[in-house]
């Protein structure tokens, strides 16, 4: 324990070894000096108004502050000050000083991994809440310790509300058929150690009676020794889920304007006619369209009344078609037609001229009398090639020559604008 004794001034009379090291003072500069020279520079103002108000208000005086040596190492210390004297009779004052240097560096480690700790279950809540899951967690007692915002509007309860209470009490699932209360997925995940699925055809019931299907998986929580404390509960809204799953297969398949298939469908459709032409040993024929007064209009319209006419035309085209025969929307004004199993190849020039008449029947569109004209290729299976990047290939060929045939005429198209590679 360092000891310093200053007259009523606070300048230094007496100081110990032990004071002396932990200020890094010699004992003879200290002497005459004022005990709060020792402070360090940034605590000394707080120092000395705590000081003052102990005097005032005849308290005991004990503060903890850094004090600084004559070599700038700082040491983090406790001072305790009691009066030297007889009753009122003070003739100076007594410091014992105390070195908390460790138990300070204790508490900024304790306090850094606080911090830590909260910003993590900060990042957490919010990540959680972020998330389109409901997510619940239980201990080991099944009682629940945790939900997030999802959870609280799919089950109709507040989280602190919830937490607390009994799972089977804020997690009201039955099956869909029988009516009766599924087997607790937590509980199955802590005994087994393992994550586990909810039971086919399982309905939520939430506070207010609305029932939902629901779909879901738990897994057990485990302590730093791999112990098993509760488990975690992760579940959404089935119904949504399979909408949201079909829509995206739609999308992953269809052009999303007209609703035709896309490039990728379009080679699955052929891969498939290929297989039934080649066992059947029939023709099929690819065509390949473009519109050829389509940038006119649509400078002249602009791209909302474009995309009306695109998806008009479509259906056009599809009125021509057979159930067996694919439409793809192949880009911007471009439409590919796969006719599977055709008997010779003069059908597909008599489809390539229905589709010319149908495209040349005027449509109105916002009150504008629209005509479209068509350029169209023919390649045929297996005269033009066997896999469809050949016949598309020869077909695309096919249509430019249609196009600049049509555009040296100036005339609208006619059967006999139709060509074959």
């Amino acid at each position: 324990m360092g000891i310093l004794v200053t007259d009523l001034d606070g300048k230094c009379l007496y100081s110990n070894a032990a004071y002396q090291k932990l200020s890094g003072w010699a004992g003879e500069a200290l002497l005459g000096s004022h005990w709060s020279a020792q402070v360090h520079p940034d605590d000394r103002q707080s120092v000395l108004e705590h000081w003052e108000a102990a005097l005032q208000a005849h308290q005991p005086y004990l503060c903890e502050s850094r004090i600084q040596g004559v070599n700038s190492d700082s040491v983090w210390i406790r001072r305790n000050v009691a009066a030297l004297g007889e009753g009122h009779e003070w003739q100076g004052y007594v410091h014992s000083v105390e070195d908390i240097s460790v138990f300070k560096a204790e508490e900024a480690v304790r306090k850094a991994a606080e911090d830590r700790f909260y910003a993590d279950q900060q990042r957490a809540q919010v990540t959680l809440d972020s998330i389109g899951d409901a997510v619940l967690s239980t201990g080991i007692d099944g009682r629940v310790t945790y939900m997030n915002v999802v959870a609280e509007t799919l089950t109709g309860l507040g989280r602190q509300e919830a937490i607390g209470q009994p799972l089977s009490d804020v997690f009201q699932v039955v099956d869909a058929v029988t009516r009766k209360p599924v087997v607790d997925p937590a509980q199955r995940a802590i005994e087994s150690d393992s994550t586990v699925a909810l039971e086919i055809n399982s309905l939520l019931i939430s506070r207010d009676g609305e029932e939902l299907a629901i779909e879901d998986s738990a897994a057990p929580i485990h302590d730093r020794s791999g112990a098993v404390i509760g488990a975690v509960i992760v579940f959404h809204d089935a119904r949504l889920s399979r909408e949201t799953t079909a829509k995206m297969a739609h999308l992953a398949q269809h052009d999303p304007l007209t609703g035709l298939v896309n490039r990728h469908a379009f080679a699955e459709h052929f891969e498939q006619s290929l297989a039934l032409a080649r066992r059947h040993r029939t023709q099929m024929a690819i065509l390949f369209i473009d519109v050829d007064n389509f940038k006119d209009i649509n400078d002249a319209l602009g791209h909302e009344c474009g995309d009306i006419i695109l998806a008009a035309l479509a259906v056009k085209l599809l009125g021509c078609l057979r159930a067996a025969d694919t439409l793809c929307r192949y880009g911007g004004d471009e439409f590919v037609v796969l006719l599977s199993e055709i008997a010779e190849a003069g059908d597909a020039f008599e489809v390539a001229d229905k589709l010319r008449e149908a495209a040349v029947k005027p449509m109105d569109v916002k009150g504008e009398n629209i005509h479209l004209r068509i350029s169209t290729g023919v390649s045929i299976y297996p005269e033009d090639g066997d896999t469809v990047d050949a016949l598309l290939h020869c077909a695309d060929t096919a249509m430019y020559e249609c196009k600049a045939y049509n555009k040296r005429l100036f005339l609208p198209l006619s059967p006999e604008s139709t060509i074959r590679s």
